[in-house]
């Protein structure tokens, strides 16, 4: 039924077109043989773009030889991108070092809507194989989205205009404990003289078991702390996705029409055993205290249609776009937990529902010389989220009937209207000017059982981009661009948590959040090195002002938020709102070469450096901080090895960062990877075949994470509590996964 379902949603594009019918078509489009892209012994570096804003742009090739399962096992060989998942999770994009909100993803120039709080999609879900490049806009033009306060990634899936033929891939994950999962997909790019078309279908199987380990201690160990427990978790995350697109181009004499879509469905189980341990009186923590079952059972589904249009329509060119973006998310999470010695039983049971929808038109009108073009347009959006996370109540160990918190049932409704124009100059043969104004008029509804709370919204985002190019070989950007991140929905949506963000604390959410808005600077160097090398160095920088903190409101309430009763506890009520500003900054360095200068031509290197800083101050102690979990370093090295004589090659990549700090009211943590290496070794045979050998995680990385928690009451309590040093509970945890092998054939038809 899945596999019926993601068909009908990826080759819906070929059935509409089946009625269209192109006449007069300008003649076949130049195409690659798949066998070419799938089967050589050609290193491939990063390319310079020729447009007029800020973008990075990474071929498939790029990454392909090691394997990447997923886009975001290709975004950690980018610069200035880490993650702050767990080892070998790479789903939230933190670019720049700031939290994955602030990143927009798109997929064809479309946003892709995602079930995270935040907005932000995992682009762990996309699979790498559908990937025809990537593009890093580290600044937006007028016509372009302006969410992206840290940047964009659009991701480009493949078209049958750039390939011709068929390819088949088979393959098989292996965890360092022996687990097998296996993958494959097929694929086919077609042209005729006046249509292309591209249609893949993808499998792929993952695991990914981890084990972890805490120390809880009641001070620092180093001031005389003592070790209250130990827990050990064994937590495994196994599952496969499911994915299909396809693509249908008609050429005309004056233009063309474009149908693509994508369906992805994931189903995960996420299994975590939790064994508490306590002193067993002789200074050996082996005494059972605790266990705790956790299963979250996930499936998730995206989908996206899309039909866009160039034709040459009286002095300039008219283009447009229509596609409608669905998500849809069923989680649901058990936990078991029971004390030494007695049976586990049902401790809670949650459901999570949220089903997306995006509905999104566009068109534009550019007239004019090359030397001074004018482009003018809008886009029109409506999004639609139903959300609805209800806890169960448990009787007795048996599930009973479902107790959602006021407001836990919600709709967001939003609209948008954004009208742009943007004025391309070029006054000489190396300079170029782009200047452009894009507006957007927002309306937006949250609808609960607490009622509807409207609001609106009506902003200016001006960009402005100069490119000088003096010769062949140097490119110099200067950019500036006012972007936004909206609020995040659990943010919006009106329920009340207890016990959040502390104890004997309450959290509401606040639907009248407006966004955060940044003006945002980048300037930038690249060089040309021999035929197929480049290096660049970019300087960027953010201010960003409305930031979204927790406040103290001042009230109490009960756990509902009502009045609290006598006798009643009471909980002091936070809720997010806009406050202060924020900065950050910092300079991407990146380099992509055959060394060929040193007469190494089949030696391809690549080398990306990002350092970061940022300035926040804290809501809750007023001090000076970095954004949450900003590293200040973050680098890749590696190299590709090729041997024409053998048909063979070889390489390997490390990655690493520093550490990053979270800080919350009554907590401070700190989080630290290990470096990452991972390397693949491949022999082709004739045209048509390549097997592959590569791996990830070589080194066992370790994550660790030291929390410092501090106790109280009140606000106060914990404010004074951490101005002293007093700790409650100090704590070290640690987790790893193991090395991750994965063995490939690809053959092209």
């Amino acid at each position: 039924m899945k596999l019926r379902l993601l068909l009908g949603a990826a080759l819906a594009p070929l059935a509409l077109a089946g009625g269209v019918c192109a006449q007069d078509a300008v003649g076949p489009v130049e195409a690659t043989p798949i066998e070419d892209v799938l089967v050589n012994g050609e290193i491939v570096f990063r390319n310079r773009t020729a447009d007029e804003n800020p973008i990075l742009s990474y071929d498939l090739e790029y990454f392909q030889r090691f394997e990447p399962v997923s886009v975001g096992e290709m975004l950690k060989r980018v610069p200035g991108v880490t993650f702050t998942s767990d080892v070998l999770e790479f789903d939230g994009v933190s670019m720049r070092g700031l939290p994955p909100g602030y990143t927009n993803i798109l997929i064809n120039g479309r946003r892709a809507p995602g079930g995270e709080d935040d907005g932000a999609f995992l682009v762990d879900r996309i699979p790498a194989e559908l990937v025809e490049r990537i593009e890093i806009i580290r600044s937006p033009r007028a016509d372009q989205p302006s969410d992206g306060v840290a940047g964009a990634i659009n991701v480009v899936l493949k078209e049958g205009a750039q390939l011709e033929g068929g390819a088949v891939r088979a393959g098989a994950l292996v965890n360092g404990d022996g687990e097998i999962r296996g993958s494959g997909s097929v694929s086919w790019a077609a042209n005729t003289e006046n249509t292309s078309l591209w249609a893949a279908l993808n499998y792929q199987g993952r695991r990914n078991p981890k084990e972890k380990r805490s120390e809880r201690y009641d001070d620092v160990p180093a001031d005389g702390g003592v070790l209250d427990n130990i827990e050990l978790q064994d937590d495994t995350r196994d599952g496969e996705d499911l994915s299909a697109n396809a693509e249908y181009t008609v050429r005309f004499d004056r233009g063309r029409l474009r149908f693509n879509g994508l369906a992805v469905d994931t189903s995960r189980d996420e299994d975590e055993t939790s064994l508490t341990f306590i002193d067993n009186g002789a200074g050996v923590f082996d005494e059972l205290e605790e266990t705790e079952v956790q299963a979250e059972r996930i499936s998730q589904q995206t989908y996206a249609l899309g039909l866009d249009g160039e034709f040459d329509v009286g002095p300039g060119e008219l283009d447009f776009k229509a596609g409608w973006s669905g998500f849809r998310d069923e989680t649901t999470t058990t936990t078991h937990a029971a004390d030494a010695g007695d049976p586990l039983e049902l401790d809670d049971y949650v459901e999570l529902d949220i089903t997306d929808d995006e509905y999104e038109f566009g068109v534009a009108y550019a007239f004019g010389p090359d030397s001074l073009r004018l482009k003018v347009g809008a886009d029109y959006l409506t999004k639609e989220r139903d959300a609805a996370e209800v806890e169960f109540d448990i009787d007795n160990g048996a599930i009973d009937d479902p107790d959602p918190a006021p407001g836990a049932i919600y709709t967001i409704e939003e609209t948008r209207l954004e009208p742009f124009a943007r004025l391309t100059w070029e006054p000489t043969e190396t300079l170029t000017i782009d200047a452009g104004l894009r507006y957007e008029s927002m309306d937006r509804d949250v609808t609960s059982d607490l009622g509807v709370v409207s609001s609106g919204a009506d902003e200016l985002f001006p960009s402005l981009h100069l490119t000088w190019s003096p010769g062949d070989r140097d490119q110099f950007r200067a950019s500036w661009a006012r972007t936004q991140r909206r609020p995040d929905y659990s943010f919006l949506a009106p329920y009340i948590a207890s016990e959040e963000p502390a104890d004997e604390d309450a959290l509401q959410g606040n639907p009248s959040l407006e966004s955060e808005f940044a003006n945002g600077f980048d300037i930038g160097y690249e060089r040309r090195l021999g035929l197929r090398g480049i290096v660049g160095v970019n300087l960027f920088y953010r201010e960003i002002e409305n930031l979204i903190e927790l406040v103290d409101t001042g009230a109490e309430v009960d756990e509902d938020g009502g009045p609290v009763d006598p006798g009643d506890d009471a909980y002091n009520l936070h809720e997010p709102r806009n406050i202060g500003d924020g900065t950050t900054w910092g300079v991407e360095v990146d380099l992509s070469t055959p060394l060929d200068f040193v007469g190494l031509p089949e030696t391809g290197v690549f080398f990306n450096y990002t350092w970061l800083d940022s300035e926040v101050t804290d809501p809750w102690t007023g001090v000076e901080r970095q954004f949450r979990n900003q590293p200040q370093n973050v680098w890749n090295v590696g190299f590709i090895q090729n041997l024409p004589t053998w048909g063979a090659s070889f390489g390997a990549s490390l990655y690493g960062r520093d550490e990053g700090y979270e800080s919350g009211l009554d907590e401070l943590i700190k989080v630290e990877y290990d470096q990452d290496l991972e390397a693949f070794v491949e022999k082709r045979f004739g045209e048509r075949f390549v097997v592959r050998l590569s791996a990830q995680n070589l080194l066992d990385k370790e994550k660790r994470e030291t929390f410092w928690k501090y106790d109280g009451d009140s606000i106060e309590e914990i404010l004074d509590n951490r101005a002293a040093g007093d700790l409650d509970e100090y704590e070290l945890e640690s987790e790893r996964s193991g090395v991750l092998y994965q063995v490939t054939l690809r053959a092209a038809f």
